[in-house]
């Protein structure tokens, strides 16, 4: 029996995968996916895991074709996604319109979280420090790990939640207040590649046209991510 091809995926495109995957399955295609930051799925490969598919941030992807790990030649870019700020459903959403208005938000509320493995934790946290209030909004920051700021914003423990606005939507329970102005924002690109060797190649390419062509623009919208 073939075995399941096994996809490494980063936790920006969860909700794009939930969506696209049980069709491709049901046509016949088994495959076993595991979500992780991008970080942690990056230590991990460098650690010798391997899989057949690799969806993670476009930079993570040109560091392990470089490196030989993944198939040279075989990357898609399935999504651009920008970071952005979440409270309680139906709690009142505060001005970030602007970089100003956005700065004064950070510093009036009483907690919020990020993810200190995400790449939006990290862009997050340098972030801070750029602006010169990093202490002042750690002393108030629940910092998690990895996974999903939005679960902690969910269960009242915090007032805002910072992170990929894809991943922010994976949580039911809150509502988007929107991106981070421009000038305090950041670009990532999802992009999927085949491991080198993978002995399921031919599957992995066929899964990487499938999503190619099932990440419509209407799709990515809907799930907080932009077409690439």
């Amino acid at each position: 029996m073939t075995q399941p091809l096994h996809i490494m995926s980063t936790l920006g495109v969860l909700g794009v995968m939930q969506q696209v995957m049980p069709a491709h399955e049901a046509a016949g295609h088994a495959s076993t996916t595991e979500f992780d930051p991008t970080a942690a799925i990056l230590a991990r490969i460098k650690a010798g895991a391997r899989g057949d598919v690799a969806i993670l941030t476009g930079q993570g992807i040109e560091e392990l074709t470089a490196a030989g790990i993944l198939a040279a030649g075989s990357a898609v870019n399935l999504a651009r996604s920008y970071v952005g700020l979440a409270v309680r459903a139906g709690a009142p959403k505060p001005d970030i319109s602007t970089p100003e208005a956005c700065i004064a938000t950070l510093r009036a509320a009483p907690s919020l979280a990020y993810s200190k493995a995400g790449a939006s934790g990290i862009f997050f946290a340098g972030l801070l420090e750029r602006l010169g209030i990093a202490a002042e909004i750690n002393a108030k920051a629940t910092i998690i790990p990895n996974g999903f700021t939005a679960e902690r914003l969910a269960k009242g423990e915090v007032e805002l939640a910072v992170q990929q606005v894809s991943e922010l939507m994976a949580i039911p329970g809150v509502d988007i207040v929107g991106l981070l102005p421009a000038a305090l924002n950041t670009e990532v690109v999802f992009t999927a590649a085949l491991f080198a060797g993978s002995p399921r190649a031919e599957a992995g390419a066929a899964l990487l046209r499938y999503l190619a062509g099932a990440c419509t623009p209407a799709l990515l919208r809907a799930k907080g991510l932009e077409p690439a």
